[in-house]
């Protein structure tokens, strides 16, 4: 985040009402990338509002020494693990559509998709957490350290883990590499 954030989240420690909504916009869609992919379509925009109800209140704690974007993963991440722990392995069921383009080349890619959403569902979510910050959000090895407070080293042996389990989840799935 810029110069322009840091303004921005120095005026929301202030209780800038108009701040909070302006660092809202800026940051919602990273977050929901990150808490729908944790816990799936149906409930991230709930944990995603939990994410910002947290991150208002507890503001005044972040102090700058790290960038503020990894506060904020680190805020979602709780809020997604907390959540899964609540919610007791929940299985949720994609509503099937009818897409609209019936070339073989899409169906495949809807069938990867759907099949890589489900081999992420299963891994464990703290290696999922690993997998998607690295993927997905493209977070350097030591951001996703500082992120989930873990040394260097365990987010790469971590993240292998996460990779082996997911091709094992695919496999079981019936994905053919």
């Amino acid at each position: 985040m810029g110069n322009t954030s840091s303004q921005i989240v120095a005026a929301c420690q202030q209780g800038d009402r108009n701040a909070q909504r302006q660092l809202y916009e800026q940051c919602c869609e990273m977050v929901f990338r990150l808490v729908n992919r944790m816990v799936g379509l149906q409930e991230a925009p709930d944990v995603v509002q939990q994410v910002f109800l947290q991150t208002f209140r507890t503001i005044g704690q972040f102090s700058g020494r790290s960038r503020f974007d990894t506060w904020l993963y680190r805020l979602a991440v709780n809020e997604c693990l907390q959540f899964l722990r609540q919610a007791k392995r929940r299985s949720c069921e994609r509503l099937a559509h009818e897409p609209a383009d019936h070339s073989p080349e899409h169906a495949r890619r809807v069938q990867h998709r759907e099949l890589l959403e489900r081999g992420l569902q299963r891994l464990d979510p703290d290696l999922r957490c690993i997998f998607l910050l690295r993927e997905v959000e493209g977070l350097a090895y030591g951001e996703i350290a500082k992120v989930l407070e873990i040394p260097d080293g365990t987010v790469g042996s971590r993240l292998n883990r996460a990779r082996a389990d997911l091709k094992d989840c695919l496999i079981e799935l019936g994905w053919e590499f």
